[in-house]
């Protein structure tokens, strides 16, 4: 089965071809940092006239790498929701008018559920069951995942997700947008111990987490340098790395608490705060202590992309029953709990 995955829910237009029987054909990404970059994020209406710009373009291209004529499609996935309801318009609109011209099922997929999924791209691969740590975007939560579909919500975030956190942070710090990679990139330069930052919820006892405090502790160091006169370049990043290791020890803590509560012995990481690399360091060392693995998406994968659409896609057109395909529909929110395993 041959699928082509449309991913439009904010400002990257993803496309992709999956084939069951040999992997992914080929995938294209374009991303609108620069467009948004002069606003300091994303502005919805500028990021759906750029999907409707790239993405057919986009689907030419994708289907001739992998070989595949429009015709030799099997099925069509987009991303359904949640996301930028303007955004997600223009997939929606594109994977159903494909469908109907070709007379090809449409499937619309949840856009965290490919996120999850994502690491199924890699090689080694985990199997089900396993725990995801999903941190993407405005989302920090732990799933105990035994299937396609069946995903149970174990903890979640309170308030800012650590994706937000990060963004917040590189603004308070004077980085640019987007501040998650900026904030990394300038934590490398700190130097540990210099300056000290909560952990919240390390010790709640639960799966819980929450990073608005966090986030605040930064605002109230910051403005305390300045008072100084001390938030100079190594200040900066010497709060930059203290914020990172800070994420990173709730982040590994909560995770190896929701395998001790599951009983799982495999971890796996998703979504854009997944590509960071002191976390995936500490993760791969506290797990292997343990005995467990731990499975990462490619780092091209980690942000949204097509491919993630595309294998979502193919998993469950693969368990469906015919007349299953999509109607016509967008879902900005969308809890990824409520999902239903593919129909048996």
């Amino acid at each position: 089965m041959r699928v082509l995955g449309i991913e439009t829910s904010c400002d990257e237009t993803g496309v992709a071809v999956y084939d069951t029987d040999r992997g992914l054909g080929a995938h294209a990404l374009h991303s609108q940092v620069d467009l948004h970059a002069r606003y300091g994020g994303v502005v919805p209406e500028l990021a759906s006239r750029d999907h409707v710009r790239r993405l057919v373009p986009l689907i030419e291209e994708v289907t001739a790498r992998a070989g595949v004529a429009l015709g030799e499609l099997d099925a069509i996935a987009y991303t359904e929701g949640p996301g930028l309801a303007g955004a997600l318009l223009v997939g929606a609109s594109v994977a159903h008018g494909l469908g109907m011209a070709l007379g090809r099922p449409v499937i619309g997929i949840h856009h965290l559920e490919g996120h999850l999924l994502s690491p199924l791209l890699a090689t080694p691969a985990p199997t089900f069951p396993f725990v995801a740590l999903l941190v993407s975007g405005g989302h920090t939560q732990l799933f105990d995942v035994t299937g396609v579909g069946a995903y149970r919500l174990l903890g979640d975030t309170l308030d800012d997700a650590a994706g937000e956190a990060f963004d917040k942070t590189a603004q308070l710090l004077g980085l640019g947008y987007p501040g998650g990679p900026a904030l990394s990139a300038l934590a490398r330069d700190g130097r540990d111990g210099r300056v000290s930052l909560p952990r919240p919820m390390l010790d709640s006892g639960d799966l819980a987490m929450s990073f608005s405090g966090l986030k605040t502790a930064v605002l109230t160091l910051v403005r305390r340098h300045e008072a100084e006169g001390r938030l100079d370049a190594a200040a900066r990043a010497d709060i930059a790395r203290e914020f990172e290791a800070a994420i990173t020890d709730v982040l590994v803590a909560k995770a190896l608490a929701a395998l001790d509560a599951t009983g799982r012995d495999q971890l796996v990481v998703a979504g854009g705060v997944g590509a960071n690399r002191r976390l995936r360091e500490e993760l791969s060392k506290a797990t292997a202590r343990r005995g467990a693995r731990v499975f990462y998406p490619d780092v091209a994968f980690c942000t949204d992309n097509g491919a993630m659409i595309a294998l979502a896609g193919a998993l469950r057109m693969a368990e469906a029953r015919p007349g299953d395909a999509s109607a016509f529909g967008i879902r900005p929110r969308w809890e990824l709990a409520s999902l239903a395993p593919p129909a048996a």
